[in-house]
């Protein structure tokens, strides 16, 4: 009888082959040499691909110009440092970017410790107990045959391990929390309209409408009043109408540019097939008729349902909008969680970060699309255990055992392992990781589009979704269950041996006692694949900055199909950056390094070698190719952060897993790799405690809270500034007009039957430009783009993408320096008052006194000796209009020393900077009342409350503040008699 333990110390050394991993090393390497030769090559003469934000870039924040020499991309890439890199990318890319940093710096850290510590140990005790037949080079560097005291080497080398995640992580933390509040600083955010808005999610039908919402806050009593509300309102199948007429354009512009490639008209006209499968079955029909036929009847429908669409049937939704933007951010904390009447309050995103989509489904639809994507889920998760196998067995081809026992099912493997070793080698060394980067191509574009389906709001919160799905994915599938296939391989193999050797059923259960060690050295020899996989995804991090797909693409559909000038458009913008994939396999990787760290060094070493070229790649990229989609304000860096802690708790399990299999966990001495667990734990909850509230929402100080932009409601109101901004955009948004190349607008009389005629059309692509077009019967319009209007006008890219857009130029144009000979004061600072200003309509976004009323139906006085809406602490009374500092990476050279105000006067103020912030002046008048008892509340929840407060007469009893009119008056001679 042969004894499995026997078997396995013959063969299982032979599992881990270098001539596999060093054939994989040697064609990453060489492909990835390559490649960057020809970045280099092709940079020059491709800008669009490889330089677009050089030419679009938002406002000022141009990326700094590249040299073409060879290298030229190096020097700006090197030189520029991260403040500038806020300034000029954004949060989000700077998060990201320092993400990597981190990595990079804390994986080089583990890889030195853990090959100048565990490498010697693991060789040593090698060469003195295991002999020559039962090692080989790879696994001399493993902990596989490494026995007793030798291992406790390990245990504090993980301890040390997790020691140096817990520094790097505070660091970072640290810096990002400055970052953070410093956006919230910053005059892009200051300046949003957004960034003052209150989202209302979950409203009871009975709240449904603009006086519910204000109704809503009003039960709360928060300390300061909104300035506008509004309600959702349904739209139906208005945006799916929108989308289909979109779509159809695109698909015809795509028909009538192959149709007439090149100035000339084709042999035969493009025909479609409606109905039918895989181009069986089904009717012909002429695709050029067909999708003009089907745009005549979209425009006509969308125009019906505009017409009929009921806006006053109310969303479970809606928006409030504050005078400033530190109060937004202390009213949602203090509602984070409350919640009134059933509602969740929260601060409002971005409205270009809106899935709308999401935003208008029921409850119990997203409950129901939950519920099927979380099948759906489950179900990739199975159909992936298919590729998982075929990487799992050509991962273990290299294994002589293992080779045997498949070959008895697949015979030529054993005859091509024999007849071409060095081939056999290339081929199990070079496929495994292939296949799996073919497959986990699809996965995150099915994860996001999962996420999507079950209900995601907006895409910052998307993309967390994504993070948190494909990454949980990735550690499930690529490696807790490829290692569990590996294992479930060998003990098959194992027993199958064993029958073939006519051992009795009783012997078999007997040697069981040898599974732990075969489980032991089975996923160690798995760090063979991992070797294997992380110079394949050095050279995708690589190919991913030549852009080497993205150029035959786009070469292939231009010579082949055409491209329209939608497409041209379109492309010559910067793509943008698919921030949650990228998180996901950088965590990925690091989670792989650090559960073999201590296992086998040589994992972490070759993930700090990729962190280190993707640190360089990706900062390229976001210097000069992508951009970022909607800014978050580095909103992903918590999540990341509490999945890297994730996986230091995951490389404790598996060293205790170890631990236990080599000594036996009767003995106990697995616990000795418990602590670093608990440690990890609590290391998490002082990060919360320190960090996390901090990092969530704005804590302006009581200076800052003095000196805040405050917005009065009547410009809120007035303007439907919420209205416009947090309204569906399928209610006002512009449809797609069909262009073509000028040059192919003369053959349109041979394409279409009937009289053509000759107008202009309005398109919102460039901008509302009217351009040439051609009309034809029944009314469509084609515009004709001439060949220098084909790409993207850089001008009007910083409209749509800058902070100032419409958003911000709406805000503009109410500013009281913009407004002063209308007499509306829209927006003034330090004027407390004119947040109770009447709304148009009907709509006040809280009480107001009587004498206010007056005040705004028949303006200031004129005369110097009345005071008219005084400020009643010397704090706010006095006040100057320069800012004395500005935040860290954020310039704003438009600041400029505005002129002391006149006093007494609020009318004759003179205009503040639009972005300034008042700074005390050089002498300030003494006050003429001391502050009365009350003013000020005590703090709530780490905040001070600013001296602003709601002018409630005495007899109003739902104010939250004291009911002694001498304290609730906030306007001196108001109230008076």
């Amino acid at each position: 009888m042969a004894d499995i333990g026997e078997i396995i110390n013959q063969n299982a050394s032979r599992a881990i082959t270098p001539a596999a991993v060093g054939s994989q090393v040697a064609l990453m390497s060489i492909i990835s040499i390559v490649t960057i030769v020809v970045f280099n090559v092709l940079r020059p003469k491709n800008k669009v691909i490889y330089e677009p934000k050089v030419k679009y870039h938002v406002g000022n924040k141009q990326p700094p110009r590249i040299s073409d020499s060879l290298l030229g991309w190096m020097p700006p890439l090197i030189r520029t440092k991260e403040p500038e890199l806020v300034d000029k990318l954004g949060l989000d890319a700077v998060t990201f970017l320092r993400f990597t940093r981190m990595t990079r710096s804390l994986y080089s850290a583990i890889a030195f410790t853990c090959c100048g510590i565990l490498i010697p140990v693991n060789v040593s005790y090698n060469l003195k107990n295991i002999s020559s037949a039962d090692r080989d080079v790879l696994s001399m560097l493993t902990i596989r045959d490494v026995k007793g005291s030798f291992l406790f080497a390990h245990v504090v080398v993980s301890y040390v391990i997790s020691a140096l995640v817990m520094f790097f992580v505070w660091r970072h933390w640290k810096e990002m929390l400055r970052l953070r509040q410093q956006w919230f600083r910053s005059p892009e955010y200051m300046e949003s309209f957004y960034a003052r808005t209150l989202a209302v999610m979950h409203v009871p039908k009975k709240y449904q409408s603009d006086e519910g919402i204000r109704a809503i806050f009003e039960s709360v009593q928060v300390p300061y009043p909104t300035t506008s509300v509004h309600i959702g309102r349904k739209v139906g199948r208005l945006p799916e109408l929108i989308e289909y007429h979109n779509t159809a354009v695109r698909e015809l512009e795509q028909v009538l540019v192959t149709y007439l490639k090149g100035g000339k008209i084709a042999k035969e006209r493009p025909t479609i097939r409606i109905g039918g499968f895989m181009g069986m079955g089904g009717t012909k029909r002429d695709a050029i008729d067909f999708y003009t036929a089907k745009l005549s009847r979209t425009e006509q429908a969308i125009e019906d349902y505009r017409q009929q669409i009921d806006t006053r049937k109310a969303e479970n939704y809606g928006f409030a909008s504050m005078a400033a933007v530190p109060y937004a951010h202390i009213v949602a904390n203090l509602l984070r969680k409350k919640h009134p009447k059933g509602t969740d309050i929260a601060l409002a995103p971005n409205p270009k970060d809106i899935i709308w989509a999401n935003f208008n489904k029921s409850t119990s639809e997203l409950i129901r699309n939950k519920i099927f994507g979380s099948l759906f889920l489950v179900l990739v998760c199975f159909f992936n255990t298919i590729p998982l196998f075929i990487i799992s067995i050509l991962a273990n081809l290299s294994s002589v055992r293992f080779l045997h026992f498949i070959s008895a099912y697949v015979g030529f493997l054993s005859e091509w392992a024999t007849a071409s070793p060095a081939s056999f080698a290339f081929v199990s060394g070079v496929s495994p990781p292939a296949i799996s980067a073919l497959f986990n191509f699809f996965l995150p574009i099915v994860m996001r589009w999962l996420s999507k389906f079950q209900g995601a709001l907006t895409h910052s919160r998307l993309d967390r979704a994504v993070v948190a799905r494909y990454f949980a994915f990735l550690v499930i599938s690529q490696l807790i269950i490829f290692t569990l296939i590996g294992v479930g391989f060998i003990a098959a193999e194992q027993i199958v041996t064993e029958i073939g050797h006519h051992t009795s059923f009783q012997d078999i259960i007997n040697n069981l006692h040898t599974l732990p060690s075969t489980i032991n050295q089975t996923y160690i020899n798995q760090s063979s694949y991992w070797l294997t996989y992380f110079p394949l995804r050095g050279f995708l991090v690589i190919f991913d900055l030549a852009q080497i797909l993205n150029l035959l693409w786009t070469s292939f559909k231009t010579h082949v199909f055409g491209r329209t000038p939608r497409d041209i458009r379109e492309w010559t913008q910067p793509p943008e950056f698919e921030y949650a994939i990228y998180y996901a396999n950088i965590l990925f990787m690091g989670t792989v390094a650090l559960v073999f760290a201590p296992l086998a060094p040589l994992v972490v070493l070759a993930g700090a070698i990729v962190f280190w070229i993707g640190s360089w790649v990706y900062k390229y990229q976001l210097m000069f190719v992508f951009m970022t989609k909607v800014e978050s304000g580095g909103r992903l860096w918590n999540m990341v952060v509490n999945r890297l802690l994730a996986s230091v708790i995951l490389m404790q399990l598996m060293m205790a897993l170890t631990i236990g299999l080599q000594y036996g966990f009767k003995s106990f001495m697995w616990l000795t790799t418990v602590p670093p667990i608990l440690f990890i734990v609590m290391f998490k909850f002082q990060l919360d405690r320190t960090f996390y509230q901090n990092f969530l929402y704005y804590k302006p100080s009581e200076t800052e809270l003095r000196e805040a932009k405050v917005h009065s409601s009547r410009s809120d109101v007035s303007g439907r500034g919420l209205e416009k901004r947090f309204g569906h955009p399928a209610l006002h948004a512009d449809l797609f007009t069909p262009m073509l190349h000028a040059r192919m607008m003369p053959l349109l009389g041979d394409v279409y039957k009937g009289k053509i005629g000759s107008d202009k059309a309005k398109l919102n692509e460039y901008g509302g430009q009217k351009l040439d077009a051609q009309v034809i019967e029944g009314g469509l319009r084609i515009a004709a783009v001439e060949q220098r209007d084909l790409e993207y006008d850089p001008v009007l890219y910083r409209r749509d993408r800058g902070e100032l857009d419409w958003d911000q130029r709406s805000i503009a144009s109410t500013a009281i320096f913009g407004n002063a000979g209308s007499g509306d004061n829209t927006s003034l600072y330090h004027q407390k008052a004119h947040q109770y200003a009447g709304s148009i309509g009907g709509g006040r976004a809280s009480p107001a006194p009587p004498a206010f009323d007056r005040y705004l139906a028949q303006g200031p006085s004129q005369s110097l000796n009345d005071i008219e809406l005084a400020r009643m602490n010397q704090s706010v009374d006095q006040l100057p209009l320069l800012t004395d500092h500005q935040s860290y990476g954020y310039f704003d050279a438009r600041q400029q020393p505005s002129p002391s105000p006149l006093h007494g006067s609020p009318d004759r103020m003179a205009p503040p900077s639009r972005y300034g912030s008042p700074a005390p002046m050089a002498s300030q008048p003494q006050m003429q009342y001391p502050p009365p008892p009350g003013m000020h509340r005590g703090p709530i929840e780490g905040y001070r409350e600013a001296p602003l407060h709601r002018p409630y007469p005495p007899h109003r009893p739902t104010s939250s503040y004291s009911n002694n009119p001498s304290q609730n008056m906030s306007v001196r001679g108001a109230y008076q008699g």
